[in-house]
């Protein structure tokens, strides 16, 4: 018999679909909600080019843990889809590489992601680590944090404002309206864990996405995000970490976890349980059992 489950007021399970194959995800956030994960996640990149110079920042070769046959469908069209067959479950992007985008594109994307989903959606976003992407769109990849910057604040404020002008080093343009806008602004995740990537968070996030961290190092890094975020007089405001954790799933892990200040973790994608194709039968067994061991079911 499986121990007792951990109470989850404070801890929320995610679970990651990040590789799965397309044809199941709509079908897996159905299973996910059913048996009671909190929101499922997406990962973003637009291709895979045929030579790889840049170096994958997480694994210690630098040698991505996909490949150029591992599907990436558009994250947000995904959520969308995800979003409408239902009701309870949540979704965000771990993480949407926001750089190589517009922010007009994006922001309307996501303000009528919101309202379709009745604000289910969060935008989990990150600097990108693949020169490549940005050398193919035009984009220069030494200044995607400054691009990235004025991205944050030009969304924010197209999802509030009446009319927006804007005149940046990056994105330039007169007075102008859009809509529909969500009501009430899309949540801002910031990934990472690099110097820039928790300043940011602490800076401007509504919260933040870990890249993977070895439980010893968790108190540590929401410690420093806490600092920072006093530090810029932001303290007092909503925040959610996002912690996926480098070690097995456990249940005393995860309430140590929940002890230190951890409010969402995530179950890894299904490739590291069953390799890089398996079934979708295969995978509901899988978040069941992650459910039975983990999960609180939803009181009635």
């Amino acid at each position: 018999m499986p121990e007792a489950p951990i109470d989850c007021a404070a801890v929320k399970f995610w679970q990651s679909l990040s590789f799965a194959e397309p044809d199941q995800l709509v079908a897996l956030a159905r299973i996910a909600e059913e048996v009671g994960f909190d929101g499922v996640l997406m990962s973003d990149h637009l291709f895979f080019p045929k030579t790889l110079e840049s170096s994958y920042p997480y694994s210690e070769d630098g040698v991505p843990v996909f490949t150029a046959e591992t599907p990436f469908p558009d994250a947000l069209l995904t959520i969308a889809a995800m979003a409408s067959v239902t009701t309870r479950l949540r979704f965000s992007t771990i993480v949407y590489i926001l750089p190589l985008r517009h922010p007009l594109e994006v922001a309307k994307q996501c303000a009528t992601l919101a309202i379709l989903s009745n604000n289910r959606f969060a935008l989990g976003v990150g600097s990108g680590w693949m020169k490549e992407e940005f050398e193919t769109l035009g984009i220069e990849f030494k200044q995607r944090g400054r691009r990235y910057d004025e991205m944050l604040e030009v969304m924010r404020r197209l999802w509030t404002d009446g009319e927006v002008e804007y005149h940046g080093a990056h994105f330039d343009f007169d007075a102008l309206a859009m809509q529909p806008q969500p009501s009430r602004p899309v949540p801002i995740y910031i990934g990472g864990a690099s110097a820039p990537a928790l300043r940011r968070a602490a800076r401007v996030g509504d919260g933040w996405i870990g890249p993977g961290s070895a439980p010893e190092d968790v108190p540590g890094l929401l410690e420093r995000i806490g600092l920072l975020r006093s530090e810029y007089g932001r303290d007092d405001r909503a925040f959610e970490n996002f912690v996926p954790l480098a070690a097995a799933p456990d249940l005393d892990l995860f309430k140590r976890m929940q002890d230190a200040g951890v409010d969402s973790t995530v179950s890894y994608p299904f490739n590291y349980a069953l390799g890089p194709a398996s079934s979708l039968d295969d995978k509901r067994r899988v978040l069941e059992l992650f459910a039975e061991n983990f999960i609180v079911p939803l009181t009635p």
